[in-house]
C-alpha cells in the first residue's frame, strides 16, 4: 500500500511539471471559446481532472496540444449539453482591466496608453465576432503559439485546412479592422 501511495505522488509531480506550464495557453483558449471567465474556468479545470486521470496513457512527446485537444472536447460538450453551436448568445467576450496581461510593458504617456487600450479592445471585439472555427484556429496561433500540425492535431482537421481557416481569419480581422478605423478594405 505504501508504494501505491509514492506512486501517485510520483504521478502528480510529473503531471503538474509536465502540464501546469501550459495553464495561462488553456485558460486563454476556454476564454476565446467559451467567452465568459467562469465557464473557462470550469472548463480548464475539468481539462486537467481528465488529463491527470489519463496521464498514465500520455505516450506524446507534446504535451500542450494533448492539453488544448481535452480542453477543446471539454468546452465542446459544454456547447452540447446546453444546445448550443455556439456560445455568442451567453454575452458579449468580457474584457476588463484584470485581463490584461502581467508581461505587458508600462505605456510611456497617458496618450500612447489610451490608444493601445482602444486597439487593444477592438482587436479583442473583432477577435470574438469571428465564427468559432476561425476564433479558435488563430488563439491557438496566435495566442497559444501552436504550430500548423498542433492546431490540427488539436482541432482534428488537416493541416491544409488550418492553413486556410489562419489565412482567412486573417482576412477577415484586417478588412474589419478596415472597417472599424474607417480605411477602405
Amino acid at each position: 500500500m505504501a508504494g501505491y501511495a509514492g506512486d501517485e505522488h510520483d504521478k502528480a509531480r510529473r503531471f503538474r511539471d509536465a502540464a501546469l506550464p501550459y495553464l495561462d495557453d488553456a485558460y486563454a483558449l476556454a476564454r476565446c471559446l467559451l467567452r465568459n471567465a467562469a465557464d473557462a474556468d470550469d472548463a480548464v479545470q475539468e481539462c486537467y481532472l481528465r488529463a491527470f486521470r489519463h496521464f498514465d496513457s500520455y505516450r506524446g512527446p507534446a504535451m500542450k496540444p494533448w492539453l488544448l485537444t481535452i480542453l477543446r472536447n471539454v468546452c465542446n460538450a459544454e456547447f452540447t449539453r446546453r444546445g448550443k453551436l455556439d456560445p455568442a448568445a451567453d454575452g458579449e467576450f468580457e474584457a476588463n482591466a484584470e485581463d490584461v496581461p502581467l508581461w505587458q510593458e508600462p505605456q510611456a504617456t497617458p496618450e500612447s496608453a489610451l490608444v493601445r487600450e482602444h486597439d487593444d479592445a477592438i482587436i479583442r471585439r473583432l477577435v470574438a465576432e469571428l465564427p468559432q472555427p476561425f476564433r479558435e484556429t488563430i488563439v491557438m496561433r496566435e495566442i497559444n503559439d501552436l504550430s500548423y500540425q498542433e492546431i490540427a492535431q488539436v482541432a482534428g482537421v488537416p493541416v491544409g485546412t488550418v492553413m486556410s481557416r489562419l489565412a482567412r481569419a486573417r482576412g477577415m480581422l484586417r478588412s474589419a479592422w478596415n472597417a472599424a478605423e474607417g480605411a477602405p478594405s
